[in-house]
């Protein structure tokens, strides 16, 4: 009988995402799934009908590889118009299949064996796994612990000659925290007469609330000089099965992007991109998202103050980080024992934070999402008031 031959693992510490596991335990048990990050309502019909007019349009064949041009000067003109960054359509926007594959690709485009890239901790679960495909080496900085700010001291400590990059990512998740222009300021202060590179992931771009705009790289000339900024169409307009997003970034950056992108994927396919690029003439759908989303965050906010669950802030993304510290049902236990106790007893999931940490510190934070209906998150509050 043939024996499969025995493979050295790329990802040897890699298995079963945290997401996939809660949700697999939120279906099983019936649960109200706040745990991963997708919306449980629909898209505007009218992206759909603008997807179908593309398909029976006869744009059903390979589009070019660094993306349609309708779409790439749409996302050149979204930026400049709220960024006031002038990215050229051709040789520094591509769209890519989804941010994950923008963030990977971006690596994989600078990233040497033997370099380091800085993460700021807690942060999404596929930095570490893409650094490492790379041969690079991850170096983890905390975020000040409580408030999720970035602490500058640590990071420049942490810099040494191997840094090639830097990943950073705002609005926050798991933590729901907004960069200030001031903070980016220092950011770009730090970095000035270095040669490192910026991966910033702004896939919650358009999710910021209370007034406060998205500090994107791109306002900050020294910074948009040296960064790949990541975003999602998936995010913005509630389609995150459609996988397409985009990368921005200078011409000799891209250049290099789209050395590795044409092998990794080639291209996205063509009707949702000239879907999207037709959808995106009225800018209101991206703009109104802000209010949107902080109406589902205040009623859900306004839901949990009736529990014994301490709400952190939440200036951006579609997360609510609570501690649990003070719910004398749940003393003592991991952020890990807490979600599956909550899936399986009182009927909501959610996600442990410190998933979102290299040695999977014990915390007492877990973090919900919001991006759900009304009903679902009236559904889910009436089962957290146990909580009380």
């Amino acid at each position: 009988m043939s024996k499969t031959p025995t493979i050295q693992s790329r990802l040897p510490r890699v298995g079963t995402t945290i997401f996939t596991t809660m949700s697999a335990l939120a279906q099983q048990h019936g649960a109200v799934n706040l745990g991963q990050g997708f919306p449980d309502f629909d898209c505007d019909p009218a992206l759909l009908d603008a997807v179908n007019a593309a398909m029976h349009g006869g744009h059903n064949q390979y589009p070019p590889m660094a993306g349609t041009a309708a779409l790439r000067e749409a996302i050149t003109a979204k930026i400049s118009a709220i960024y006031d960054h002038a990215y050229d359509p051709g040789s520094e926007i591509t769209v890519t299949a989804g941010a994950t594959q923008g963030i990977l690709t971006a690596l994989l485009a600078i990233v040497h064996p033997g370099d380091e890239v800085i993460v700021l901790e807690p942060c999404y679960d596929s930095y570490e796994p893409n650094i490492e495909l790379c041969g690079g080496v991850t170096v983890r900085v905390p975020l000040t612990p409580g408030s999720f700010r970035p602490d500058f001291a640590r990071i420049g400590a942490a810099i040494t000659p191997k840094t090639r990059a830097i990943v950073i990512n705002t609005p926050h998740n798991p933590s729901a925290t907004v960069w200030t222009a001031d903070e980016m300021r220092q950011f770009a202060a730090l970095l000035d007469g270095t040669d490192i590179l910026v991966v910033s992931d702004e896939v919650y771009e358009h999710m910021v609330f209370d007034g406060v705009p998205h500090q994107s790289v791109a306002r900050f000339p020294d910074l948009a000089a040296r960064s790949f900024i990541v975003s999602s169409f998936g995010k913005t307009y509630h389609v995150t099965g459609w996988k397409v997003g985009y990368v921005a970034a200078p011409a000799p950056l891209m250049a290099e992007f789209r050395k590795v992108h044409q092998f990794n994927v080639f291209t996205v396919n063509t009707p949702m991109q000239l879907g999207l690029a037709a959808y995106m003439k009225d800018p209101r759908p991206y703009l109104d998202l802000p209010a949107f989303y902080q109406r589902k965050r205040d009623l859900f906010r306004a839901g949990l103050a009736g529990t014994r669950l301490r709400l952190l802030a939440s200036e951006g993304s579609y997360f609510q980080c609570v501690d649990y510290a003070d719910v004398p049902a749940l003393a003592g236990m991991g952020d890990g024992a807490v979600c599956e106790w909550l899936t399986r007893e009182i009927g909501v999931a959610a996600i442990p934070l410190s998933a979102f940490y290299a040695d999977g510190s014990a915390q007492t934070v877990i973090r919900f999402c919001f991006a759900k209906r009304d009903e679902t998150l009236q559904g889910a509050l009436e089962r957290l008031k146990k909580l009380a």
